[in-house]
């Protein structure tokens, strides 16, 4: 059971409240903001709670045990608060969140701290955002070690992968030639290369508005005079610019046919190509199948 401070249960007490709740989100960088539902600032406990950002939460559930409730706030883009651009680049993915309830005529003395939870999932609408609240109980939730799987699960190019990302025009740098639409756009300044070369790939940006964002790589046409179409997975967050500098790198499927013929890197595949599929594991003996215990792929 959470106790209040007692200046504070004292004037829960009373038959008369001047309540509200205040949020304290900490990014992993160490950036801090403060919002409170309250239509003045509110400062206590070292940080500054701005009033007039939208900012407001849904109702709450809470469960003993290592259950993991979870919660919603939901608030609008602004320049002095959060905006778009940091929401859009995942500053706040992982942040963490202190809600706090407060008697804003004595805010400094009558505050106390109710939840800590984290930034989960976000989507935007509109002018606004909303962002899933989660326990940190959620983290017990998440699967630990290796996953036992016919394809890899290594990052191309990572310490546990060891393909040489520098040969074979696995990393070139290029311009962006033209934007088609939200998904599709061309780079130019490129090798003569085939159709699919980057398929799978990522598509990093050096410079302009999206600098810092790596985005998958769905389809690549094959390079024409230096200039090669790209379609991405999911759209852009904002139009970069003609010129802007980009990196673009292959991919890879993850399974043992590609890491061996296109990389030459069998030894390294961290995945289980052997393994029976579940449609194996329950099918039956055949004129059609073979059971004899070998191998299924070579």
């Amino acid at each position: 059971m959470k106790r209040l401070p007692q200046a504070l249960a004292a004037h829960v007490a009373t038959a008369e409240t001047t309540l509200c709740r205040a949020w304290r989100v900490t990014c992993r960088d160490g950036f801090r903001l403060g919002f409170t539902e309250h239509d003045e600032r509110l400062v206590f406990d070292g940080t500054v709670f701005e009033p007039g950002t939208g900012f407001a939460a849904t109702e709450a559930s809470s469960a003993s045990g290592l259950a993991a409730p979870g919660a919603e706030v939901r608030g609008g883009f602004s320049s002095e608060a959060i905006t778009e651009a940091d929401l859009a680049a995942g500053r706040y993915d992982g942040a963490r969140v202190e809600c706090f309830l407060v008697n804003w005529q004595a805010a400094e003395d009558q505050h106390a701290l109710l939840t800590v939870q984290e930034i989960g999932e976000v989507s935007r609408v509109g002018p606004g955002f909303s962002a899933e609240l989660r326990s940190f109980a959620h983290r017990l939730q998440q699967p630990e070690g290796r996953i036992y799987n016919r394809r890899c699960d290594a990052d191309l190019g990572d310490a546990r992968c060891r393909v040489d990302m520098d040969l074979g025009n696995r990393r070139v740098s290029g311009l962006v030639a033209e934007l088609l639409s939200a998904d599709r756009l061309t780079v130019s300044g490129l090798p003569g290369l085939a159709e699919g070369h980057f398929r799978l790939g990522h598509l990093s940006f050096d410079a302009g508005r999206l600098l810092g964002r790596r985005l998958a790589i769905e389809e690549s046409s094959a390079v024409v005079g230096g200039v090669v179409m790209l379609r991405l997975w999911l759209p852009m967050e904002a139009r970069p610019a003609a010129g802007d500098a980009v990196t673009l790198t292959v991919g890879c499927d993850k399974s043992f046919a590609t890491c061996r013929t296109r990389f030459g890197n069998s030894l390294n595949f961290r995945g289980f190509p052997h393994m029976p599929g579940s449609d194996f594991a329950y099918s039956y003996v055949s004129g059609d199948s073979t059971h004899d215990g070998g191998v299924l792929y070579r």
